[in-house]
């Protein structure tokens, strides 16, 4: 796949948000996504020889960004931040749904920071990135039985987070209400 300059540019333009989003799920500060966000479209554009047109295209960018936050998360100076929490607008969905969205942004970084990188990665790409297990196996290059466990697993303790959260709160308003 041989892009010319406009070719990139506008899949640079077309992939910004869903490349920006995939590093924010996977635990990079906000204060270094934009770094990242280039590195991610120079390894593609580096790559790019070696991409298969036929395959899609999202999957390929989240292997990329992917190898990208593993290295960044594996910095010494990355271990112990506590990321913010600030909001990305998003046309796309209505206006109930992103008000819905922007309540529980929060508690899903927060739920998402819990996760192991290998687990996160896999619950990303298929429960908020709607990808199939063997297309996330093609990127991340593992065993698909090996995915289909750290996916079992995610889940289990993505929603025991969640779990917890909600029932936390639920006694912090019996007691106000007291």
């Amino acid at each position: 796949m041989a892009a010319g300059p406009a070719d990139f540019r506008a899949l640079y333009e077309a992939e910004f948000n869903y490349v920006y989003n995939s590093l924010r799920r996977l635990g990079v500060a906000e204060r270094d996504l934009e770094d990242l966000i280039h590195e991610v479209f120079l390894a593609f554009h580096r790559g790019r020889d070696h991409y298969d047109p036929a395959r899609p295209l999202r999957p390929w960018l989240f292997g990329i960004a992917f190898r990208i936050s593993s290295d960044y998360r594996r910095r010494a100076q990355h271990r112990y931040e506590v990321p913010e929490e600030r909001e990305v607008a998003d046309a796309t969905p209505g206006a109930d749904e992103q008000l819905v969205w922007r309540e529980r942004r929060p508690l899903v970084l927060r739920a998402l920071d819990t996760l192991d990188l290998d687990r996160r990665a896999v619950f990303v790409m298929h429960e908020i990135d709607g990808c199939t297990m063997p297309e996330i196996a093609t990127v991340l290059a593992a065993p698909l039985n090996t995915l289909y466990s750290r996916l079992r697993l995610a889940r289990e303790e993505f929603a025991t987070f969640v779990r917890r959260h909600q029932r936390n709160e639920d006694k912090g308003m019996k007691n106000e209400s007291r």
